[in-house]
């Protein structure tokens, strides 16, 4: 194998999958050397006794459950699993095998496995965040337009994106912490795409040059998936407009589209800039993350909704768009087609403590069908029963 295939290789690894926890695991693995070097055993664990080892490993996760490594309070028992992957991942990539496993098994060495059991069956649930409705994104979006400010212009019409088009926050916005090491790619101006319908009600994609009144206008749009946190690339999601000529996820593409354009944004702009006296800025996660809890406050969501204000975030938006379209009757294909989920785990964004899931659930359960045990003949003879019920 020559040098350079070693390089190419190299810089596939680094940023293929494993490129996002690359910084994680490179901490934990710090940590976990500078642990065992006091107890004098092999970071690596290669030609150490058993239970030296299981010794090492089991203080190991027990100090990170206590929070010594950064917390400073009790972690959940997935961040002490996130540390020992990282520990058995670097001692795989170095040595072939990840000692903290059983050996031809992805299962923990029972020991180790029964404490994470332990810790898990203790853990505080977790407390997630609550879906929002259209009516957020349609305050913000008002908002934009009578402040004039095009930073809360942008805000609105990105919070209506996010809603309609179930996007993730990483997606649409910029963090200020954010390491370049992240799969999911933002959308940029190029990525969108608008259709118009000609005088046969055929759909028409329009140049990247139609006029503003044809984008404004358009009758759907599309945004396509560069790189995305589950590993979709060059796939689109498309929308059409609902007929509000304001609150409509096609007319806040087309604004931002405008927007950028105006301002001699080229194809690579991500939708989240925006620019203020001259000068080219991106919406942040933050901005969007404090825009829906003001939102929410002023939309009395803790006392209409009984949705506290704490448990309304970024992740609301793709919450709330998931749960309208599953009241809505959509299926479970379209949901998850939209928010471009491979596996079930889109149910869980359907939160069962809207009441509108229940709805007619206990007059249906009321009424007596009477049904029967068609396999409980196989096992008793009670035709007599039935014949003297029946008579």
């Amino acid at each position: 194998m020559y040098a350079c295939d070693f390089y190419l290789a190299d810089e596939a690894f680094r940023t293929g999958r494993l490129e996002t926890t690359t910084k994680n695991r490179t901490d934990h693995w710090a940590r976990w050397v500078r642990y065992v070097k006091p107890l004098g055993v092999d970071p690596y664990l290669q030609n150490t006794p058993f239970q030296w080892k299981l010794r090492a490993i089991t203080g190991f996760a027990a100090r990170a459950r206590t929070g010594a490594f950064g917390a400073g309070r009790t972690v959940k028992t997935c961040t002490v699993s996130g540390y020992l992957a990282s520990v058995g991942q670097t001692i795989a990539l170095a040595c072939g095998t990840n000692p903290l496993k059983i050996l031809g098994s992805d299962k923990y060495l029972p020991r180790l496995q029964i404490s994470l059991d332990g810790w898990k069956q203790v853990d505080p649930p977790t407390i997630k965040k609550l879906p929002v409705e259209s009516d957020i994104p349609e305050l913000l979006v008002l908002t934009g337009i009578s402040s004039g400010s095009s930073k809360d212009s942008a805000i609105g019409d990105l919070t209506t994106i996010a809603f309609y088009y179930l996007l993730r926050v990483g997606e649409y916005t910029t963090k200020s912490t954010r390491a370049n090491t992240k799969r999911t790619v933002q959308f940029k101006s190029e990525d969108i795409t608008f259709f118009k319908r000609n005088a046969s009600k055929q759909l028409v994609c329009l140049p990247r040059s139609a006029h503003t009144n044809d984008i404004l206008s358009a009758d759907g749009a599309t945004l396509k998936l560069d790189n995305q946190k589950n590993g979709y690339k060059g796939v689109c999601i498309y929308q059409e407009a609902n007929g509000d000529d304001t609150h409509c996820p096609v007319r806040a593409l087309g604004r931002r589209f405008i927007h950028i354009r105006k301002h001699n944004g080229h194809a690579k702009t991500f939708i989240c800039a925006y620019w203020h006296k001259g000068t080219a800025h991106n919406v942040t996660a933050e901005d969007i993350s404090r825009s829906l809890k003001w939102a929410g406050t002023v939309l009395k969501y803790p006392a209409l909704r009984a949705i506290p204000i704490e448990r309304i975030d970024t992740h609301s938006l793709r919450i709330g768009g998931a749960c309208v379209l599953a009241l809505a009757g959509f299926s479970d294909m379209h949901i998850q087609k939209m928010g471009r989920w491979k596996g079930e785990t889109f149910k869980e964004y359907v939160r069962e403590e809207l009441h509108c899931f229940s709805a007619g659930m206990s007059r249906a359960m009321k009424q007596c069908y009477r049904f029967v045990n068609i396999s409980g003949h196989a096992f008793h003879d009670i035709t007599d029963s039935i014949i003297s019920s029946q008579s």
